[in-house]
C-alpha cells in the first residue's frame, strides 16, 4: 500500500491561518507573481532591455510597446520585467546578509550575555540611531558605487533589526529547563544554540525576512536612484527612475512604470509580512 504524504501538523495550522488572511493571500500573490516574472523575465520580455533605437525616442504607450519607450528607445516593459530580476535579487542578498549576520550577533550576545551583550547591543543601537538610507550611502561611499555594494550597504543597515529579534528569543528560551538541562548533561554552547534555541527563534525571524525584503528593495532602489546602486544601462527600478526624471513631464511614463512596480512589490512583502506575523503570533490570533 503506498504511504500517503502527510503534512506537519504547524504546517497545516499555518496554512490554515493564512488562509483566513485576505489581505495576506493578496500579499503572497503579488509577491508569488513578482518572483515568477523575475524568474520567466528572458522569455517574457518582448525585447532585449538594454536595445536602443535612437530614431524611436521617447514615444507613448501602444500595441508595439505596451508601456512605452524611453528617450534611448528602449522597451519600458522589458526593461521593467527584467528590473524585477535585479531587484528581487537585490533585496533577497542583502536580507540573507542581514538574517546571517544579524542571527549570530543576536543569539551570541543574548545567550552569553554580560558585558559581551553589553558593548555588542551598544554597537547596535549606535547603527540604529542612525537613518538607514544615510548609513546605507556612507557604506556604499567608501566602497564604490555598484550594485553588489549596494546590496551589502543595505544588507549591513538592518542587520540590527535581526539582531534584536534573535537577541530578544535568547535570552528568553535560554532560561527555559530544557536549555538548563542539555548544559548540565554537557552539551557545548554551539549545541545548544544550534538546537535548542535557533529553531524557537525562527518563527519571528521569518517574518522579519518577509518585511525586510520590502525595505531591501526601496533602500536599493534609494541607492540606484541617487546614482550609488545599478549603473546605466541597467534596467534596475531606482535607476530608471533616475534616468527618467527629466522626462516626467514629458513622457511621464519612463518614470512611472517602474516606479509603480516597486509599488506594487513593496505592498506586497508588507502585506504577506504582516499576515505571516498575525499567524505565527499566538498573541495576535
Amino acid at each position: 500500500m503506498a504511504s500517503e504524504w502527510v503534512v506537519p501538523a504547524v504546517l497545516r495550522e499555518l496554512w490554515q491561518g493564512y488562509r483566513r488572511h485576505r489581505a495576506g493571500q493578496v500579499g503572497l500573490a503579488v509577491a508569488a507573481g513578482m518572483a515568477l516574472v523575475a524568474i520567466t523575465a528572458p522569455w517574457i520580455a518582448p525585447e532585449s532591455p538594454i536595445a536602443q533605437d535612437l530614431y524611436l525616442g521617447a514615444t507613448p504607450p501602444s500595441l508595439a510597446h505596451p508601456l512605452g519607450t524611453d528617450e534611448l528607445g528602449r522597451d519600458v516593459l522589458s526593461r521593467v520585467i527584467h528590473g524585477a530580476r535585479i531587484s528581487l535579487t537585490v533585496g533577497l542578498a542583502a536580507v540573507g546578509i542581514a538574517l546571517g549576520l544579524g542571527t549570530i550577533i543576536g543569539l551570541s550576545a543574548g545567550y552569553y550575555g554580560g558585558t559581551f551583550d553589553l558593548w555588542l547591543m551598544r554597537l547596535v543601537d549606535l547603527m540604529l540611531a542612525l537613518p538607514s538610507v544615510l548609513l546605507a550611502v556612507v557604506v556604499v561611499a567608501i566602497l564604490g558605487p555598484s550594485l553588489a555594494n549596494a546590496m551589502l550597504a543595505v544588507g549591513i543597515v538592518i542587520v540590527p533589526q535581526y539582531a534584536r529579534l534573535a537577541r530578544a528569543s535568547a535570552l528568553t528560551i535560554k532560561e527555559e529547563e530544557y536549555v538548563l538541562a542539555m548544559r548540565a548533561l554537557g552539551a557545548s554552547d554551539a549545541r545548544i544554540l544550534a538546537r535548542s534555541i535557533l529553531p524557537n527563534a525562527v518563527p519571528p525571524l521569518i517574518v522579519q525576512t518577509t518585511l525586510g525584503m520590502a525595505t531591501a528593495i526601496l533602500d536599493a532602489a534609494g541607492l540606484s536612484f541617487i546614482g550609488l546602486g545599478a549603473q546605466p544601462p541597467s534596467p534596475e527600478w531606482g535607476a530608471m527612475m533616475s534616468q527618467g526624471r527629466e522626462l516626467l513631464l514629458r513622457a511621464p511614463w519612463v518614470v512611472t512604470s517602474p516606479g509603480v512596480a516597486i509599488l506594487i512589490t513593496v505592498l506586497g512583502f508588507n502585506l504577506a509580512g504582516d499576515a505571516l506575523r498575525d499567524v505565527l503570533d499566538p498573541r495576535l490570533r
